[in-house]
């Protein structure tokens, strides 16, 4: 038997790769499919099934068009009530692939249909438990998804029904089981997963919070309601596509990969409603860029932060990328439901440059530069999360979460310097873009965020100031 996990790491995600005897079954993967047709036919194993533990929030599932390219059967558990065809596994129910057996344990708490699967090796052997986001290393699934889909699944109903699931059909399976979940730190499906993404059972049975068997049903549904924040935006959309059906891949890259000179690109930008998205990495955006342009660089956690700060799902884009990079974000776009990129500009921002059209800049200082300048009463905006800021901030700091920055414009002065920082320079790159886009000009944002800014001297408290906007 093979079992393999396949990470990609900037949207925390694990898909798991079974094999044995010639015949193979993929567990949640993602919507670029090729890497596991790739990966099926080195074996020279034909697909059988494609099992999902559930309803994805945080990314388009590679399900339909696995079915479509292999033959492969989708799986669902228990519940499940998806508009394509599929197999909705009875609790229990065993799968074949080759020698090796699959079976299904229905786990509902995260979403209704949660179904953890078993996997047995061709001796018999339990070997595992492919969990999806019913349990991860260190923490389980958020419950408070499915009511952004379905109103009557309260996050209190969803909870109790984890609590039961854990207790009554997880932890009394064998110690030595390997857990493979669907996610690891950085995703939102939880909130304080670890970076380890395995680990045995029999461990996290003592160490995990929610396998706690001393924790009575109340006090379980408090800690995991505790510090839940509220999740993006898209998820619910990417609960529809994955359980409703969506467009081919292909053919969504087959459109997209229309190269545009910066005539073309400027003519398309006017006559649309397409958001111009610069994809660079934050010091190659700062030093020029196409007015009124968004950037979120494909360095970072790209896929999540489109999700958040892009907030119709079928928004035309028009993409600037460094060249050779054009697919790859039509793809990672692709991942979170992002599916209408029209174009890209051919030769990137330099040919832009190059033709004399329109640049806008952004003032960037280094840590040491805002150290020199920096006073308590300085206008100081800090991008990160909450929990970030409570941990530590430069005093007199107020916190304005990127995901929420849209909605507290109106905080930011219009007259006199300010400054924006996040914790490494990646999301208060994308404030500033933002903050330009609104008209914003009297700031400067700091490269190397808050790491930078510490080690440079500058004075810092974990004392939560009244200024703090959320």
């Amino acid at each position: 038997m093979k079992l393999e996990q396949i990470y990609t790491t900037c949207i925390a995600h694990a898909a798991y790769y079974i094999e044995s005897n010639g015949e193979a079954a993929l567990v949640d993967p993602l919507r670029e499919v090729q890497p596991y047709l790739d990966r099926a036919d080195k074996d020279g194993a034909k697909v059988k099934y494609v099992f999902e533990t559930h309803f994805h929030a945080d990314f388009v599932s590679g399900h339909l068009d696995l079915a479509k390219k292999t033959g492969a059967q989708i799986v669902y558990g228990p519940t499940a009530a998806p508009a394509f065809e599929a197999v909705i596994a009875e609790d229990g129910q065993e799968f074949k692939v080759g020698g090796v057996t699959i079976r299904a344990i229905h786990t509902p708490g995260h979403t209704m249909e949660s179904t953890t699967y078993l996997v047995i090796d061709e001796e018999g052997k339990e070997h595992g438990i492919l969990t999806g986001d019913t349990l991860f290393i260190g923490d389980v699934g958020r419950p408070d998804l499915a009511q952004h889909v379905i109103a009557d699944l309260t996050e209190e109903k969803l909870a109790k029904q984890l609590f039961h699931s854990l207790r009554n059909k997880i932890m009394p399976l064998s110690d030595d089981l390997i857990v493979y979940p669907n996610h690891g730190a950085g995703s939102a499906c939880g909130k304080k997963m670890s970076k380890e993404t395995t680990d045995t059972l029999g461990n996290q049975k003592k160490t995990n919070y929610a396998l706690n068997p001393d924790l009575s049903e109340a006090e379980f549904i408090e800690q995991l309601m505790d510090g839940l924040t509220t999740p993006p935006g898209y998820f619910p959309k990417n609960v529809v596509m994955n359980k409703g059906g969506y467009e081919e891949l292909d053919s969504i890259i087959e459109r997209a990969s229309k190269p545009l000179n910066p005539t073309e690109f400027e003519l398309v930008a006017e006559e649309t409603n397409a958001l111009i998205l610069d994809t660079r990495n934050a010091e190659d955006f700062a030093k020029g860029f196409i007015p009124n342009s968004l950037n979120i660089g494909l360095s970072g956690s790209f896929a999540m932060w489109v999700g958040e700060m892009i907030a119709d799902i079928k928004q035309e884009i028009l993409l600037v990328t460094d060249e050779g990079k054009e697919e790859e974000a039509m793809i990672r776009l692709s991942r979170v439901g992002y599916d209408q990129t029209v174009g890209f500009l051919k030769g990137g921002f330099e040919a832009w440059k190059a033709d004399g059209k329109a640049v806008d800049q952004l003032t960037r200082i280094s840590p040491e530069e805002f150290a020199g300048t920096y006073s308590s009463d300085a206008q100081i905006f800090d991008v990160r999360k909450k929990s970030e800021f409570d941990s530590e901030h430069v005093e007199g700091a107020v916190n304005t979460p990127l995901n929420q920055i849209l909605d507290h414009l109106s905080k930011f002065p219009k007259e006199g310097n300010f400054i924006v920082h996040c914790a490494g320079g990646y999301r208060s790159m994308v404030a500033a873009s933002i903050l330009k886009q609104n008209g914003f000009n009297n700031f400067e944002e700091v490269r190397g965020g808050f790491k930078g800014i510490s080690e440079a001297g500058v004075p810092t408290t974990d004392y939560v100031a009244p200024t703090t906007l959320l």
